[in-house]
């Protein structure tokens, strides 16, 4: 039997994200009932308009898959057998508009492939390379992987906000973010499994 790669998983990801967008038009910022879940999670929020190196959200960075779960947070979600990355889609008010990937349970990335969410300085997917650079300066990089693929990171602290190519256009097509020795290193490197 075929199993799926994770490109494979995130490229049929962005595709549905894409579609969605496409299909819902363009998101709007409007308040939505927030409620507390277990540990605090707030099971609804805004479709906000802001994807930052803490999250989105009720889906930050470090928080237990689990937890995320139980909360009735994660749609749905794909394994890799022999691999300790799990991709899962968000529910509510973030469903098509952000994918997410844990490592050993906890939540290592937040992508999307949307407009929203913009990063806190206003960046987002449909910019262009010039656009971005306008925007953080010294503060971002041009990086390329081994395939040749351009991307644009900003690192803040140990985290990074990533913006990479689209499959049929020039400048972004996703944006992404979390631990720098994860995001980054597997855009740079390739994925780990």
């Amino acid at each position: 039997m075929h199993r799926p790669s994770i490109r494979h998983l995130v490229t049929a990801g962005l595709l549905a994200l894409a579609v969605v967008a496409t299909a819902a038009g363009p998101a709007t910022a409007s308040p939505a009932a927030t409620r507390g879940g277990p540990s605090g999670v707030v099971l609804d929020g805004p479709a906000g308009t802001v994807l930052s190196v803490e999250g989105a959200g009720p889906y930050r960075i470090g928080a237990r898959q689990e937890v995320l779960a139980a909360a009735g947070l994660l749609d749905w979600v794909a394994p890799q057998p022999g691999c300790d990355v799990v991709h899962a889609g968000a529910t509510g008010d973030w469903a098509g508009v952000i994918l997410l990937a844990f490592r050993n349970g906890r939540l290592v990335e937040v992508g999307t492939a949307t407009t929203p969410p913009t990063s806190p300085a206003g960046a987002s997917v449909g910019m262009s390379w010039s656009q971005l650079e306008d925007i953080y300066g010294s503060r971002g990089d041009l990086v390329h992987n081994p395939a040749g693929e351009q991307g644009y990171a900003v690192r803040i602290g140990s985290r990074v906000e990533l913006y990479t190519g689209h499959p049929i256009r020039a400048g972004v097509g996703y944006f992404q973010v979390g631990p720098a020795n994860f995001v980054l290193r597997n855009f740079v490197r390739g994925p780990a499994c």
